[in-house]
């Protein structure tokens, strides 16, 4: 009979080999590139389930039939049978879980926690009994191995995305590459909600699983804005440095409303972000418009001295300096092609977004330009060479700020 039982024991052994099962060590784990660790990963899954459901439960039968009447000796005979191949399948399980941590392995070690999860009943009714017990504890302890290391995975993420110091320039202000891989890691995540949920109940008492999952996510939305706050630090123009913000801040946003994390992160979170998103757009405009607005001001026109005509409304009888219009007229110019050639190479990657800038943008540029031309064009047109002074039409700014923000090279023809 333990020649039968060392003979049910090799078949069994043989047949995961045949399936593919291989026995790896941590050492083993850790040397392999990425992509060929994952393909093993999603091996072992599929092998996991082919072991318990068929190989593991048609040799319980066996034994059952085999041993029918002789409780202790069935399950004895039945754990010798199985215990090796157990043990092959396990140590892969535990040196993925004991291997060194990295963000890509998150989402591996929860669709092997899901397996685990997934195959514990069937685990405890056919590895009954008490010769049994070693292998439901081996199987319980790599569940919550691979719990708790998927959990630390989750903590070493939120630090990675808050210290990482890459070195790529995002010269022209659109999102960041660390923007959109942590925005996608985090939707991924919610597609592990409900396995997400069972994890965090074999570390919580109180049963909040939900109000744990927000506040991981919370946790990686701050890690991610301290990280993009100091990334726009390394902008010389303030202005950049609030595009960068205010462009960054709405696609996390706009990521947000279009998923599950809204229900969970909530509607005070998303309206608290976006009125970030729209401070950060008017000290984009303050800081980038101000200078040029002052152009505009009739503060300082007046003069007593000469070379100065009355005022256009006739409401000032010290009159207006000419050359101080020409040196406006001038300034302006040259400000708005600065600005002009700098901010279209400027991205605003959202259609919307972009549009509602340049909007409020004009809004405020072209009133105060039309007001300006209207009272003073007059004192240019009458003189030597009026163009080259009033070299813009308010229709001409409308269409030149229709070109800012399009993330241009600055070698590429104008459209």
């Amino acid at each position: 009979m333990l020649f039968e039982m060392d003979t049910r024991s090799v078949v069994l052994e043989e047949s995961l080999r045949k399936l593919g099962v291989e026995k790896l060590s941590k050492e083993d784990v850790q040397k392999m590139a990425w992509e060929v660790l994952e393909a093993k990963i999603g091996n072992w899954i599929h092998f996991m389930r082919i072991a318990v459901k068929l190989l593991f439960a048609g040799e319980r039968k066996v034994c059952d039939q085999i041993f029918e009447g002789f409780e202790s000796l069935r399950d004895q005979s039945f754990a010798e049978v199985t215990s090796s191949s157990v043990s092959v399948l396990f140590s892969f399980g535990e040196a993925i879980a004991n291997s060194k941590r990295s963000p890509e392995k998150l989402f591996v070690l929860l669709d092997m926690y899901e397996i685990m999860r997934e195959l514990h009943s069937e685990i405890e009714t056919i590895f009954k009994g008490k010769a049994c017990s070693e292998i439901k504890e081996s199987a319980s302890s790599l569940t919550k191995r691979l719990a708790q290391t998927a959990k630390d995975t989750f903590g070493d993420f939120e630090v990675a995305v808050e210290k990482d110091a890459t070195k790529t320039a995002v010269l022209d202000g659109t999102v960041h590459p660390l923007t959109s891989y942590v925005i996608n890691y985090v939707k991924f995540l919610f597609d592990y909600q409900a396995t997400l949920k069972q994890l965090f109940q074999e570390f919580e008492d109180s049963g909040q699983t939900n109000s744990e999952l927000a506040s991981v996510t919370m946790q990686i939305m701050q890690a991610l804005q301290s990280n993009l706050d100091g990334k726009s630090k390394h902008y010389r123009d303030p202005a950049l440095t609030h595009l960068f913000l205010m462009n960054n801040i709405h696609y996390i946003v706009r990521s947000v409303r279009r998923s599950e994390a809204k229900d969970l992160l909530g509607d005070d979170w998303v309206q608290r972000h976006r009125r970030v998103v729209q401070q950060h757009a008017n000290q984009y405009k303050r800081n980038a418009w101000s200078k040029i607005l002052q152009c505009l001001s009739v503060q300082g026109l007046t003069s007593s001295g000469g070379g100065s005509v009355p005022g256009i409304d006739g409401g000032n009888s010290s009159g207006v300096s000419k050359a101080l219009i020409k040196d406006r007229f001038k300034t302006f110019n040259m400000q708005f092609e600065e600005l002009h050639q700098r901010q279209s190479q400027w991205a605003v990657p959202d259609t919307e977004l972009r549009e509602s800038l340049r909007l409020s943008v004009a809004e405020v540029l072209l009133p105060a330009y039309r007001s300006f031309l209207k009272r003073f064009g007059p004192l240019i047109d009458g003189g030597k060479n009026p163009q080259k002074y009033v070299r813009y039409q308010p229709e001409d700014l409308e269409r030149m700020l229709g070109e800012f923000f399009e993330g241009k090279n600055v070698n590429e023809p104008k459209r």
